[in-house]
C-alpha cells in the first residue's frame, strides 16, 4: 500500500497512513512466518522506502546520482511487484554476523598457529608447496574481486534485506582472503625459498588464470547490481569457485601432506551454501513474480549464456593444475562433472532449464 497523506501537516507524527499505521503491535511489515523474527524486527524496513511510508519522497540524496532519491528501483534491469518480499533464509544480521565471522576467525588463526607449532607445513610435498604459492595464491585474487564486486552491488539493492546479504556475502569473500594472505605469509616464514609474490604474479601472468580474471573482472565490470549477485553465486561459484576449492585443494591436499589448507578455506564451502541459499530464494521470487516474472526469466537466462559461457572457459583452462601435484587423488573431469550437476540442481530449482 503506498504511503497517502493525512490531514495532519506532513512533518508531523501521524501524517502518513499505511498498512500497520493503527497497529499496536509495533511493527508495520507482514513477517515471513506467524511472529517475526529478531532479524526481520531489525532489518525489513531499515532502509525506508517512499512508496511505502516516506510521502515526502527520498530524505537521502547521493552527489553525482540518477536523481529522485538515494535507491533506484532502475538500478537492475530485474523488476518486482514487491521487492520487500525477500527475507534472507541465513536471518543473517549485523550481531550475527560478527559473532560468526569472529568463529571462523579463531578456529583458523587456532589451525595455523598449531600446525606451525608442530612443523606440519615442513613435510609438505615440495611440489605442492609450489602450488600453494602459484595457484592458493593466485585464488585468493579471485576471491578478492568477487567480494569487491558484492561490496559495490550492496550499495545499489532497493531494500536493506537484499543489502544485507550482498554485504555479508562480500564480507565472507574478503575474510577469506585476508585467511588465505596470512595463513601463506605465516607457513612462507619457516619453508627456504617461499615466495610471497607468486601468486600475484601466476594471477596477473600465468596463461591458465586469465580467463578466470576475464570472468571475475567481467562480473566486477557490470553496472547492474543483481546480475553481478546472480553471476557470483548462481553461475560462477558452483563452475569456479567450488571446483578449485573442494574440488582440488581441499582433495589434494592430504594426498599431498598437507593438512592444514582444507580447514583454512573450508569455511568458504559453508559460507556459499548460505550465500546460495539467500540468492536463490531472491532469484525464485523475481522468476515467479506475477507480473514480472516472464521478462525476468528471459533477463536471467541472458545473464547464465554470458557469464555461463566465461565461467567454463576459466575452469576448462584451470584442468592443468590437477595435473601438477604428485599425488592425484581425483581428476579434473570427475569434479568438473560435480560442477556441471551442482549448476544444474540450482537452475532446475529456479526454472531456469
Amino acid at each position: 500500500m503506498v504511503a497517502t497523506s493525512s490531514s495532519v501537516g506532513s512533518g508531523a507524527a501521524g501524517a502518513a497512513e499505511f498498512v500497520g499505521s493503527k497497529s499496536r503491535k509495533y511493527n508495520y511489515f507482514t513477517p515471513r512466518g506467524k511472529r517475526a523474527t529478531h532479524y526481520e524486527d531489525v532489518t525489513c524496513d531499515v532502509q525506508p522506502d517512499p512508496e511505502r511510508y516516506l510521502i515526502q519522497n527520498w530524505i537521502i540524496e547521493f552527489e553525482g546520482g540518477k536523481g529522485g532519491g538515494a535507491y533506484q528501483k532502475t538500478s537492475t534491469a530485474a523488476q518486482s511487484s514487491n521487492w520487500h518480499a525477500f527475507r534472507a533464509p541465513d536471518q543473517e544480521w549485523e550481531r550475527t554476523h560478527y559473532q560468526r565471522q569472529s568463529k571462523i576467525e579463531t578456529m583458523v588463526q587456532n589451525v595455523i598457529a598449531n600446525a606451525r607449532k608442530a612443523g606440519a607445513h615442513k613435510v609438505f610435498d615440495k611440489v605442492w608447496q609450489t602450488i600453494l604459492q602459484k595457484h592458493l595464491g593466485a585464488w585468493k585474487h579471485a576471491e578478492f574481486g568477487l567480494g569487491t564486486s558484492l561490496m559495490q552491488a550492496q550499495r545499489y539493492g532497493y531494500t536493506q534485506m537484499i543489502n544485507n546479504a550482498t554485504l555479508t556475502n562480500s564480507s565472507y569473500k574478503m575474510r577469506l582472503t585476508q585467511d588465505i594472505t596470512l595463513y601463506l605469509a605465516e607457513i612462507g616464514m619457516d619453508l627456504d625459498g617461499w615466495d610471497d609474490e607468486l601468486g600475484k604474479k601466476t594471477w596477473l601472468e600465468d596463461p591458465i588464470w586469465q580467463p578466470c580474471r576475464e570472468a571475475v573482472e567481467t562480473i566486477m565490470g557490470a553496472e547492474d547490481y543483481l546480475e553481478q549477485y546472480f553471476a557470483i553465486n548462481i553461475v560462477f561459484e558452483p563452475l569456479v569457485g567450488e571446483l578449485i576449492r573442494s574440488g582440488f585443494f581441499m582433495q589434494a591436499a592430504a594426498a599431498n601432506n598437507d593438512f592444514i589448507t582444507p580447514p583454512v578455506i573450508s569455511a568458504a564451502e559453508a559460507d556459499y551454501e548460505r550465500n546460495l541459499a539467500n540468492t536463490v530464494d531472491l532469484i525464485y521470487l523475481l522468476v515467479n513474480d506475477e507480473q514480472f516474472g516472464e521478462q525476468n526469466r528471459a533477463l536471467f537466462k541472458g545473464w547464465l549464456a554470458k557469464h555461463g559461457a566465461l565461467a567454463e572457459k576459466a575452469a576448462d583452462a584451470l584442468q592443468p593444475i590437477w595435473s601438477q601435484p604428485h599425488s592425484k587423488p581425483v581428476s579434473y573431469q570427475e569434479v568438473k562433472e560435480v560442477s556441471r550437476e551442482r549448476l544444474a540442481q540450482i537452475l532446475d530449482e529456479l526454472g531456469l532449464k
